[in-house]
């Protein structure tokens, strides 16, 4: 089951890269797959296509991991970055909640990995508990320094969970 599941991923890495690299035939580059955003296109396909994301990428996170809706926000001075995702089937969405995994935000540009800070009256600050279908749940990753800056982007690594390509808000 494993196997299979490890297989599907790769083979679906394979179609987004290039099916990114046919939807922007003015690239330079097979990791230029995102338009300008003040192109007509991007402003039809909203926010996917802003973030770098293709929409066979996004098929993919909802039936492997049962979520959508990926966003990557500085917050607070830009001392700190929140990821959030949409919750489409619990069941699949599980290990994105797992306490006992450290999620890291990486920016591979920088050679940074930022973790979520545990306060010592709060813990982690991320949510945590029973998801559900619809909702959304956060995550806020440290960023002192404000080593990573909007426009950036990043990749987010929670146990086996892996999205590439956003760009920070």
């Amino acid at each position: 089951m494993k196997t299979f599941l490890i297989a599907g991923l790769l083979a679906a890495s394979v179609l987004v890269c290039a099916g990114a690299v046919q939807d922007n035939p003015d690239s330079k580059s097979a990791t230029a797959g995102v338009t300008p955003s003040t192109s007509q296109s991007a402003h039809r396909e909203g926010a996917v296509r802003r973030a770098g994301f293709d929409p066979r990428a996004k098929k993919v996170y909802n039936l492997i991991w049962g979520v959508e809706a990926f966003r990557v926000k500085s917050v607070e001075s830009g001392e700190m970055i929140r990821f959030s995702y949409t919750v489409l089937d619990p069941n699949k969405a599980a290990p994105l909640n797992d306490k006992k995994v450290n999620p890291s935000l990486i920016d591979e540009a920088k050679h940074v990995a930022l973790v979520i800070p545990t306060l010592e009256k709060v813990g982690q600050l991320r949510q945590t508990g029973t998801q559900e279908v619809g909702r959304s749940y956060w995550m806020v990753f440290s960023n002192k320094g404000s080593i990573v800056k909007p426009g950036d982007r990043v990749s987010v690594v929670i146990g086996k969970f892996r999205v590439d390509g956003l760009i920070v808000e």
